[in-house]
């Protein structure tokens, strides 16, 4: 059974990737920041909850201290948790990059020696289309008219990370993935957007692509999509 671990997993496209891995029959950890939101998720879920703030060093070693004691190993890493800013100021920059970019690293560094344990390891991160240079600057995609800076900046960073943590782990595979446009708490200021169960089916197939899938790219619904 594939042990699965998934950041900000308590509403949203998290919340619906582990519901949909449940039912490809996952062991899934939802990790949340908030405890009782989370346990709540879970519960509802029927999934396991540990709290998980990806911000916090020793919040995510226990995490993963928790998913070791009872699995022994951990098979897939979906870096969900994220913020959008609409600010730009010191104080939004460093919250975004803390989460959106810094996050990543916190809980891949820590996930690793859980990863090696698998016969099959895979880390996905829910990016953004916003993070790329070929798509914020072209007036035919909608990410051109969004002043997005600290969002767009970090999503950049965020794929960035994949692709060096690909070339640095060949043994595992790492994949960015653009979800689409979709109707989350983080996007209602914008009124746009899909259902999420139809961007959570993308990050699952991202997620479930098997050891022949590529490693290293950030992909949206019709496979690599320029940077």
């Amino acid at each position: 059974m594939t042990v699965t671990l998934i950041t900000g997993a308590n509403k949203g496209i998290g919340y619906e990737t582990a519901r949909q891995l449940l039912e490809l029959g996952h062991t899934v950890y939802v990790g949340a920041r908030d405890a009782e939101r989370g346990a709540k998720a879970a519960a509802e879920l029927g999934a396991r909850f540990v709290q998980l703030d990806v911000t916090d060093d020793a919040s995510v070693a226990r995490a993963l201290a928790e998913v070791d004691a009872a699995e022994g190993r951990l098979d897939l890493l979906v870096h969900n948790a994220g913020v959008l800013e609409t600010g730009l100021d010191a104080a939004a920059a460093v919250r975004s990059f803390d989460v959106n970019a810094i996050g990543i690293v916190r809980v891949t560094e820590a996930a690793l020696p859980l990863l090696r344990r698998s016969a099959d390891p895979a880390v996905v991160t829910v990016s953004s289309s916003m993070g790329s240079f070929w798509a914020v600057t072209n007036p035919e995609r909608p990410e051109s008219q969004f002043p997005l800076a600290l969002y767009a900046a970090s999503k950049a960073a965020a794929t960035m990370l994949t692709v060096q943590y690909a070339k640095a782990h060949p043994g595992i595979r790492f994949t960015a993935v653009e979800p689409g446009a979709t109707a989350t708490d983080m996007t209602a200021a914008f009124g746009i957007g899909r259902p999420v169960a139809d961007s959570a089916r993308v990050v699952v197939r991202l997620a479930t692509q098997g050891p022949d899938g590529p490693s290293g790219t950030l992909q949206d619904e019709a496979g690599v999509l320029a940077w």
